[in-house]
């Protein structure tokens, strides 16, 4: 590989970390955004999700700080893989979530515990603490858009991320 690609791929690799920084803060933004302005309460398996997007933003957000530093950046092609796998396991999470919606297979004890309404309940149990108020059950889709649920289009982006990820590392490694 000549000097000037094998820049070039270490640029790319370097332009990876702020990109998945970025992507994550979004769909993290997103997420919040459908949840504060649209009403949509998130169930179990949403929040899990978001987890994932939360610790892909700490990695990339170390790796962006490190990315100055001539120590570290040896590190940063295997930042990007592991960015990248981080972002394969959302995917898997997201598609999980997305065949519990569609009724593939059954999601955690935990998610079917939804549907609960407060209606004609007095103040008091908000007060005393005695009001239930029971979270979404993970196998009812809220919001669908080209068919595809929230779940749906997170697994579809997290996949994206992933191979973006793997991709930073194989032309980054050796390289930085």
């Amino acid at each position: 590989m000549s000097t000037a690609s094998a820049g070039l791929s270490g640029r790319l690799a370097a332009a990876w970390i702020p990109v998945a920084l970025a992507a994550s803060l979004a769909m993290l933004a997103t997420a919040h955004a459908f949840e504060r302005f649209g009403g949509y309460a998130p169930c179990l398996l949403c929040l899990k999700q978001r987890e994932v997007y939360w610790v892909a933003a700490g990695i990339a957000l170390v790796a962006f700080a490190g990315m100055r530093s001539p120590a570290l950046r040896a590190l940063r092609p295997w930042m990007g893989l592991a960015l990248g796998l981080v972002f394969l396991f959302g995917a898997g999470l997201a598609a999980f979530h997305a065949g519990v919606e569609w009724k593939w297979w059954p999601g955690p004890a935990a998610c079917a515990a939804g549907g609960g309404s407060v209606a004609g309940l007095d103040m008091g149990g908000l007060i005393d603490g005695s009001l239930k108020v029971r979270e979404p059950a993970c196998d009812n889709a809220a919001w669908r858009l080209a068919g595809l649920s929230m779940a749906g289009w997170n697994a579809v982006m997290s996949l994206g991320l992933a191979t973006a990820g793997v991709a930073a590392w194989r032309f980054g490694r050796g390289r930085a």
